[in-house]
């Protein structure tokens, strides 16, 4: 079983979305290192100038510098990996519904144009994700959209709703201004000899601790 699927949205830049077999970083993206972040369903970016000892709390990443490599961990919320391959920035963004709600895409890409990218050119690719029919919210959860995100929620049963994260996701990033997103359409609940999935552990009982890793990244 392959280890880590790509997106032609991202062009010739070095990326992978793994599976839960996961991957050696060389075969990904060479002669980098790998930063991560602390993640906390924040809508926080850090630019990376180089690798750190102490990783900051953050939920994006982005950079120009080469022999880095940028890196996510999911297991249900929205990887989702950028670049504008002509300027050399790139980006990656971990985006469940609060970090997506409270501006997470948004920063990122603002991030990246800070350091030279250009709207036009920066394409965006969404990983493996919780899918729709998978997502089962409640009220309370839909009272914190916009009443013009409706469209983002299905009548599940009763007292309930089934929340489209992708697409969601999806919309965000084109009201950034990215035109060029691919979403991969890999539903993590439903693939469970494929990915991990917390809100499946969850439901099954079964350890929680599984993480897909996302990675982009600039070769040295």
């Amino acid at each position: 079983m392959e280890g880590f699927l790509t997106s032609a949205a991202l062009g010739t830049i070095p990326h992978g979305f793994s599976t839960s077999d996961g991957f050696d970083l060389p075969d990904v993206v060479p002669s980098t290192s790998l930063v991560r972040a602390k993640q906390v369903h924040s809508a926080d970016v850090k630019i990376v100038t180089q690798a750190w000892d102490d990783p900051p709390e953050a939920d994006a990443l982005v950079t120009n510098k080469t022999g880095l490599a940028l890196g996510i961990v999911t297991a249900d919320c929205a990887p989702v990996l950028l670049a504008d391959p002509h300027a050399g920035v790139i980006g990656a963004a971990h985006a469940g519904w609060r970090g997506a709600l409270n501006g997470v895409i948004e920063n990122t890409v603002a991030a990246m144009v800070s350091l030279g990218a250009s709207i036009d050119s920066i394409g965006a690719a969404i990983g493996p994700t919780i899918a729709q029919d998978s997502y089962e919210v409640d009220q309370a959860f839909r009272d914190q959209f916009e009443e013009s995100d409706g469209r983002f929620f299905q009548p599940g049963r009763e007292g309930h709703l089934q929340f489209d994260l992708p697409a969601y996701v999806a919309q965000r990033l084109g009201l950034a201004g990215v035109g060029l997103v691919e979403d991969l359409r890999e539903d993590t609940y439903t693939q469970p000899a494929r990915f991990f999935s917390f809100r499946r552990a969850t439901h099954r009982n079964e350890p929680t601790g599984g993480r897909q890793l996302s990675v982009i990244g600039l070769p040295a």
